[in-house]
């Protein structure tokens, strides 16, 4: 064989071994969006930025040195307890940065790249006017990265978005779930305090860029718990007293009577797969005092938070407040909220006993087609409730059923008087769900003349 043909040889050999690397190198976009995904899933006209901060809520309490098998302790211990937010918000248009962010996947061991369209530590946008704030609470065991697709998407959209890792509950911080019960409310409202005070802060980014006196909560499972009760809800008397509950009552602050009044600031919650009812930490009288405008998102097969006993029972609990509940037919605890899965969670980890990817992915719905739908209806639902903007209502009067819609157009394209088909999506695209709304009691049972 000639030398020619040697070279040639180890040419095309280098080429396949240069090629298979660049195929296996995974790359774990949060920003695709698929030919089907309904209108208003689409990215806005902002450039985006994302900045980590480290918060330091001080003096509370340090639920990991209770030990409920000893005596109550006369004093309980506290400790000065450390949050990590990962912020997303309009940046300038001439800004520049690495748009991979580095995440911990559910082992708690493995870091990987998030791809997707936010610039690390970009410049602010110059606003006349600064942006609505949007809160992300995350699962138990989660971190501020799990619903990454959501924040980055809205925040393209003219919001400033603050996703919280929570101390105890990320999957590199797990410990005592007491911890979570107790501290995910104080959390949510530790950060709206602190993102206020760093919006009139002239050494701050947020100087003048966001407006936490118009304020969202998006929590998903045990930040839905959370969200549920920073919207208002008390937790019961049962969830107080249990053995399983966190210990000497430290619950009793989310009680009612004991807890806060519902922040002024806070406009609207959207909860994906919210924790608590299927255990009986809310109860209808402890939901009825939840008293802002509320979105449910939920899969109809959710064997962690419940559906019928859960999800759609904390819908129809919070008869006080107009709520609505978006439903993935036949999807489990991940429906909407979870980023896809990283390609290097796909493997059994002896440790957890599961493959990993399962705590990403569902049976029967394709995330990203998942992710989609949801960033179309929160972006409806935060425009109507923190941009006062009319037309979202549009997307949100539906047929109840996606099923049942009717697709009935002209040649013009013009939607005929037989047309119901859900607005925002295209024919033959709105399947596999369902999206009702319940107004307030007192307005469901007024007394007309």
């Amino acid at each position: 064989m000639t030398k020619r043909n040697l070279g040639w040889r180890s040419a095309i050999l280098l080429l396949a071994t240069l090629t298979y690397s660049a195929l296996s190198v995974a790359e774990n976009r949060i920003d695709t969006q698929r030919p089907d995904a309904p209108e208003l899933a689409a990215y806005g006209t902002y450039d985006i930025g994302v900045k980590t901060l480290h918060l330091v809520n001080p003096k509370q309490i340090d639920m990991l040195q209770l030990d409920a098998s000893k005596p109550k302790p006369s004093s309980l211990p506290t400790y000065d307890r450390p949050l990590t937010v990962e912020v997303w918000y309009p940046a300038s248009e001439n800004a520049k940065g690495e748009t991979a962010l580095k995440a911990f996947i559910r082992d708690g061991k493995t870091q990987v790249a998030l791809h997707g369209k936010a610039m690390r530590d970009a410049s602010p946008i110059e606003a006349d006017t600064p942006f609505p704030l949007v809160l992300v609470s995350h699962g138990y065991p989660g971190n501020r990265f799990l619903l990454s697709h959501l924040a980055e998407n809205i925040a393209s959209k003219g919001y400033v978005v603050v996703s919280i890792d929570h101390t105890d509950s990320t999957y590199r911080t797990q410990a005592a779930f007491a911890s979570t019960l107790v501290n995910r409310p104080v959390d949510q409202q530790f950060v709206l305090d602190k993102v206020a005070a760093l919006s009139n802060d002239v050494d701050s980014f947020l100087y003048k860029l966001v407006n936490a006196d118009n304020t969202a909560l998006i929590g998903y499972s045990m930040g839905g718990y959370g969200a549920l009760i920073t919207a208002g809800a008390s937790v019961t008397e049962m969830a107080v007293n249990s053995p399983q509950s966190a210990p000497f009552a430290t619950l009793k602050r989310h009680q009612a009577g004991y807890h806060a009044s519902v922040d002024s600031r806070l406009k609207t919650v959207i909860a994906f797969a919210p924790w608590g009812m299927n255990y009986y930490m809310f109860s209808p009288e402890t939901l009825s005092t939840v008293s802002v405008p509320m979105m449910l998102v939920a899969g109809s097969q959710d064997d962690v938070s419940g559906y019928e006993n859960g999800v759609r029972a904390i819908w129809q609990g919070m008869q006080n407040t107009e709520r609505a509940l978006l439903t993935y037919e036949n999807a489990n605890h991940n429906a909407g909220a979870v980023m896809p899965a990283p390609e290097e969670s796909f493997y059994f980890n002896d440790a957890l006993g599961f493959n990993v990817s399962g705590h990403y992915i569902d049976a029967v719905w394709d995330n990203v087609r998942m992710n989609n739908i949801a960033q179309h209806f929160v972006t409806a639902w935060l425009g109507k409730y923190l941009k006062e903007d009319t037309s979202m209502q549009d997307y949100l009067n539906l047929v109840p059923h996606a099923n049942e819609g009717v697709w009935a157009m002209d040649e013009k394209g013009m939607a005929k008087d037989s047309h119901t088909y859900w607005k925002g999506f295209q024919k033959r695209t709105a399947k596999g769900l369902s999206f009702e709304y319940l107004a307030p009691y007192f307005l469901s049972h007024a007394i007309t003349p």
